[in-house]
């Protein structure tokens, strides 16, 4: 069956979502998140696309992005080759990165413009990583607060904080509050599961051991000091796992994971 056309945006600007094969992860690590970023900096330079709004999960990426004076595909299919590139050989691995061909949707009305930005940012929430949007590190939300932000300088806000406000100190307020709000109507594409999988559970795990400094995981002489309690207490505030859950990825009983959290008053 021949694929079907994208559909063309009056405005230019258009809805772009890029997933891993398989669902599998594309990123294992924060330095993946900020090469992925590096690359939508290199490759928007000279107008070639203007972004409107990111963000990065595990296993997929959300865009919002006006065409410049390179068409939509061409754009997208030279960030995600790059970014495959890199990935596969720093994990020596073969093989699509990406599932073969991005998805995407054009953006028109004002109202869907603003709601579509609200549905990027909460995509972290609605997956259990965070509380609020303001807690996500790997979005463009803290790019409409805080233009000072190096990592913010590829985003475009000027259009979203425009239609709140003239005045930008009142249109950062105002995107502030809508961004927390229940989403609307409006149907967005996006991946089946929002939630985490038990496999990409489990890789998030060990990427916050690393950060914790816990190279093995299974060492039982590990699982006594400061640090274990610390990545526990952070992997149940950011995934809002169960006791249960828990347990079973970090290959503990589950007394032993109530009893950390209980210092913190979380079980």
């Amino acid at each position: 069956m021949p694929r079907k056309s994208r559909v063309k945006s009056k405005s230019g600007y258009y809805h772009v979502m890029l997933r891993g094969n398989e669902k599998k992860n594309i990123f294992r690590s924060d330095e993946d998140k900020k090469r992925f970023i590096e690359i939508l900096a290199e490759k928007k330079l000279g107008g070639k696309f203007y972004l409107t709004a990111f963000c990065l999960m595990s296993n997929h990426v959300h865009l919002m992005i006006k065409e410049g004076n390179e068409d939509l595909s061409s754009s997208i299919k030279r960030i995600a080759g790059i970014y495959a590139s890199y990935f596969n050989k720093k994990y020596d691995r073969t093989g699509h990165l990406f599932q073969d061909r991005f998805r995407s949707e054009p953006v028109e009305d004002e109202s869907y413009v603003i709601a579509l930005v609200r549905y990027i940012h909460q995509n972290p929430v609605k997956a259990g990583l965070v509380k609020k949007v303001s807690d996500y590190k790997w979005s463009s939300y803290s790019c409409y607060i805080n233009d000072n932000d190096k990592m913010c300088q590829i985003v475009d806000t000027e259009l979203i904080l425009g239609i709140f406000s003239d005045d930008k100190k009142k249109a950062i307020e105002q995107f502030k509050k809508y961004m927390e709000q229940t989403e609307g109507t409006e149907v967005f594409i996006d991946i089946e599961e929002e939630k985490m999988s038990t496999e990409e559970a489990k890789e998030l795990f060990k990427e916050m051991a690393m950060e914790f400094g816990i190279k093995d995981i299974e060492n039982l002489e590990i699982k006594k000091r400061k640090e274990w309690h610390d990545l526990i207490k952070k992997y149940r505030e950011k995934t809002g796992l169960s006791i249960k859950d828990i347990a079973s990825i970090a290959g503990v009983t589950r007394y032993s994971i109530h009893k950390i959290l209980k210092e913190k008053g979380k079980a």
